[in-house]
């Protein structure tokens, strides 16, 4: 796997020689490197394939190209692109043809592939855009540790941000985010910080994110893992997910069940941060003992996240749930009383022995259920004058599925009808 550094340079006058102030860099391992530019250092140290070395066209190129060839490369055959680099950089008018025409120099004294690359300052939305863009270009297939050292701090958000464009647009790997710190330096040692810390907290945003896309409780499991959680019990939630996916709501609520008591305690690094937000999403199945209250709840959060094939599936079961539970019928291995259930209880609803509002909500789910899991058109409800409400339910229901808002608020009224 490759592996590519992403630096940044600005444009300072600390110094005559070399812009920056040089300082001892001392590294999370106890290494030190005395420089004035930190991503040099960097670079030396993480050893990359690459080093994508990002600036602007006022940022300090020459200064930087002299201060890797030294002072006696004076009668080279590149010393006239590096006095025009020297003179563009003076100027603020240094173009990438320039940094192409030294690119060479850059990669003896480096020791790897460099990537001079110029980017806008980012004043504005439309520059902003402009550095990703850049910088998506500029990186290759990979993992990416990036530098967020700048003088100019929005860059360095700019670069922040970027890391994870990147996992997304590029399919790359984040492998660390940098800083070195020389706010911090004491006794001319300047400490490098590794902000691990931030790459788990934007993955497990991310991870939410997607779980409340998805429903999909895998996309924790790698974070819980990295940050200690045991295989095994991290790979309930793998499973919670598959056998929910199947409308197994027992066996997933018994996956879940496994994992929840490492809720109880306290969980490591970012997922400590974030453990509250995840017992939300696994409350639905801490109480075993009613399986029609556990669909409930599922129906309710597939409805939230406007998946409405799943929110009418998981509503409906629970109707079927409840029915079943009001007649004594156990809902361990009910799959032939389940049916019998159901047949005396509509025709119940025939007879109009049930209040006719929990009648209406149990038809309007039951015909959204059909019609979105079968993608079937409703039945017309016939020319009928007399209101009942299985009519009452199939108008209700066709008037839904013409409308996201309607349909939402369907199956959150049935809902709320039938188990009052």
């Amino acid at each position: 796997m490759t592996h590519t550094l992403v630096t940044m340079l600005g444009k300072s006058r600390e110094s005559k020689d070399t812009g920056y102030r040089e300082t001892t860099y001392r590294f999370p391992n106890g290494q030190e490197k005395q420089t004035a530019f930190f991503g040099l250092a960097l670079s030396r140290y993480l050893s990359p394939d690459t080093t994508v070395i990002l600036g602007t066209s006022g940022s300090q190129w020459g200064v930087l190209v002299e201060h890797l060839v030294g002072r006696d490369a004076e009668g080279s055959a590149d010393v006239e692109a590096r006095i025009q680099l020297l003179e563009a950089e003076a100027d603020g008018v240094v173009d990438q043809a320039l940094l192409d025409s030294v690119k060479p120099l850059m990669e003896q004294a480096v020791g790897c592939n460099v990537l001079p690359r110029l980017i806008p300052f980012g004043r504005d939305e439309e520059q902003q855009y402009d550095v990703l863009a850049a910088l998506a270009d500029a990186v290759p297939q990979g993992d990416v540790s990036f530098d967020l050292t700048h003088g100019f701090r929005h860059l360095g958000m700019v670069g922040f941000l970027s890391a994870f464009m990147l996992e997304q647009v590029r399919n790359l790997g984040v492998r660390d985010l940098w800083y070195g710190a020389l706010d911090m330096t004491k006794g001319g040692v300047t400490p490098v910080l590794k902000l691990d810390g931030l790459v788990r907290v934007r993955r497990w945003m991310d991870a939410l994110d997607r779980f409340d896309a998805t429903g999909d409780y895998g996309v924790f499991v790698p974070l819980l893992i990295a940050d200690g959680v045991p295989e095994d019990k991290a790979n309930c939630l793998m499973d919670a997910a598959f056998c929910e996916r199947t409308l197994n709501v027992r066996v997933a609520a018994q996956k879940i069940g496994t994992f929840l008591p490492l809720l109880d305690g306290s969980l490591s690094g970012a997922s400590g941060l974030f453990q509250g937000r995840l017992a939300e999403r696994l409350g639905w199945a801490r109480d075993r003992s009613d399986l029609g209250e556990q669909q409930r709840l599922l129906a309710r959060q597939y409805l939230e996240r406007g998946d409405f094939v799943r929110a009418a599936m998981f509503g409906r079961e629970a109707l079927v749930t409840r029915v079943c539970a009001e007649r004594g019928i156990s809902t361990v291995d009910y799959s032939t009383a389940r049916k019998s259930a159901i047949e005396a209880f509509e025709a119940e609803l025939d007879e109009e022995k049930h209040p006719e509002e929990r009648a209406i909500a149990y038809w309007t789910l039951t015909f959204l259920r059909n019609a979105l899991a079968h993608g079937t058109r409703l039945p017309a409800p016939g020319r009928s004058k007399r209101r009942t409400p299985q009519r009452a339910a199939m108008l209700a229901a066709a008037g839904a599925m013409k409308d996201s808002g309607r349909l939402e608020r369907e199956i959150r009224v049935s809902l709320d009808r039938f188990f009052l």
